[in-house]
């Protein structure tokens, strides 16, 4: 049998099994396959699917969770239950729609219990959701809660130290904020979340009107 090229490295030299085609659809879905095959860490064999993403493929802001739950797991589509009704009246506050941003999560398979993903898990799953921050290219990446903030932005954050302050990194905004399912949690932090989002959607027009901010 012939050794066939993994679509991450087709993507990564510009290319896709459409034929070169730019379209970040496309590229998407090829990434969507690759993660379906994946089973590289243990979460794989105790999940029901894999929860890719979704949202629009253009999208100029994307939204990055921990990991699917139990009603992710079992419908196949990033914040569907309580946390992501929440998350979707806050986006509709600050007048986003869902399909307009683009939502995934740190890992593609359910933790068991619902626990947060372990280094590990993080280490293995972390290159898909590169390659979707690649190919999507957004413009300003809020991550939701402690796990996807020391991810993507600074091992060390504390959410609470670093939550509503702008970072600058590759090129893109990162804004951290709680996670939805902490202020279903903690009422409390609802109002400093709010606050976070406003200052989202301040700087989401700035690029959509064309003022990009430097």
């Amino acid at each position: 049998m012939e050794d066939q090229q993994s679509l991450f490295d087709l993507l990564a030299n510009g290319g896709s099994a459409a034929g070169g085609a730019e379209d970040q659809g496309v590229q998407l879905g090829l990434l969507e396959q690759e993660c379906l095959r994946c089973a590289s860490c243990g979460l794989r064999s105790g999940c029901r699917q894999v929860v890719f993403g979704e949202g629009s493929p253009r999208a100029r802001l994307m939204l990055v969770g921990e990991g699917p739950g139990a009603d992710e797991d079992r419908l196949g589509r990033p914040f569907v239950g309580a946390a992501g009704q929440l998350l979707d009246r806050i986006l509709e506050a600050v007048r986003l729609k869902r399909d307009e941003v683009y939502i995934a999560n740190i890992v593609k398979c359910r933790p068991p219990s619902n626990r947060l993903p372990v280094p590990a898990e993080v280490e293995q799953c972390l290159p898909h959701l590169k390659r979707q921050i690649q190919v999507i290219n957004p413009a300003i990446i809020v991550c939701l809660g402690a796990l996807a903030t020391r991810t993507l932005v600074d091992r060390s954050a504390s959410i609470t130290a670093v939550r509503g302050r702008w970072k600058q990194l590759g090129g893109r905004w990162y804004m951290p904020t709680f996670h939805p399912a902490a202020l279903l949690r903690d009422p409390g932090k609802k109002r400093p979340a709010w606050e976070d989002f406003k200052e989202v959607e301040k700087r989401y027009r700035q690029f959509t009107d064309g003022g990009i901010p430097g």
